[in-house]
């Protein structure tokens, strides 16, 4: 299954908006085959990894076990039900990650295999497979983007030089900062930001698409924003904003993670205030990069 995660992370970008997914299939104690989703609309972490198979060892596919990171799909879309496929296949056993969220899935999938009379196991690195596929899954239980705040903040914790703008991450952490944006969806800034800043919110230091770029009025809700962004199919969001855009979203419980980065050898004698973090928050990661370290945590 840890296999089945790093392919899955390959489809970081080429998956969206699916989830990413990775099957490994095993005979007499060796992986004969292996695939993940590359692109929307192509074939699934299934299909790939029996394409893989080389014709020696199509035989053993009935004493096989294939391990996929999400429940394999029992429904028609634009590919047709990998439940179908695994069952054609003759495959005796399967062992699955984590149930897929998605209405038409939700169990189906493996209802589906358990009535062919195949071996299934459910809820193997359970907790790696939904964190992998935290933004999918926050959209369809939430009905809302899964919900990043981000901001840099000086070593006395500061965003700003008395309200002028700060240079404060590094070449490094700039480039991991655009990363970051080539993998979700939607980048946010408040008002005063994009009038003060224009910042260009894209990706220039790094590669991949530019996420689509939003302005936060102050005539607009955010229950309205969430709503027309899961309307619009909007799977995640970072918030690069000030110190009041962050804040609403934490007064309004609206995040899931946050990254903060602090430049350790910056200071400067007054500005604002860097937002305050949530009560419940943990750490779940902390990266030192030179004189900066990026600290991300969750609920």
């Amino acid at each position: 299954m840890q296999r089945c995660l790093q392919l899955a992370a390959n489809g970081i970008q080429g998956a969206r908006p699916n989830p990413m997914v990775g099957a490994v299939i095993v005979a007499e104690g060796r992986i004969i085959g292996e695939g993940y989703h590359v692109r929307c609309g192509e074939g699934h972490a299934e299909v790939n990894a029996f394409a893989s198979v080389s014709p020696d060892d199509e035989e053993l596919l009935s004493t096989s076990t294939i391990y996929v990171s999400l429940e394999p799909c029992s429904h028609y879309g634009k590919t047709p039900p990998c439940a179908d496929l695994i069952i054609n296949k003759g495959v005796c056993r399967v062992v699955v990650g984590t149930i897929d969220p998605f209405a038409e899935v939700q169990g189906r999938g493996v209802r589906k295999l358990l009535e062919a009379g195949i071996d299934v196991t459910v809820g193997v690195l359970e907790e790696e497979c939904q964190w992998l596929n935290r933004r999918f899954f926050t959209y369809h239980r939430e009905h809302r983007p899964y919900i990043i705040l981000k901001w840099a903040q000086t070593a006395n914790g500061f965003i700003d030089d008395h309200g002028k703008s700060l240079c404060i991450s590094s070449e490094q952490t700039l480039m991991l900062s655009h990363q970051v944006r080539a993998e979700e969806d939607a980048i946010l800034v408040g008002h005063t930001t994009d009038v003060r800043e224009h910042p260009q919110l894209t990706v220039r230091h790094w590669h991949g698409p530019d996420p689509k770029r939003l302005v936060l009025t102050h005539d607009r809700p955010l229950s309205q924003l969430m709503d027309d962004l899961y309307q619009h199919q909007i799977q995640s969001l970072i918030v690069e904003g000030g110190r009041k855009t962050h804040e609403s979203f934490i007064q309004a419980g609206l995040w899931d993670e946050i990254r903060v980065e602090t430049n350790l050898a910056l200071t400067v004698g007054d500005g604002t205030p860097a937002p305050q973090l949530p009560a419940d928050v943990k750490v779940r990661s902390r990266q030192v990069v030179g004189q900066n370290v990026i600290v991300s945590y969750s609920h």
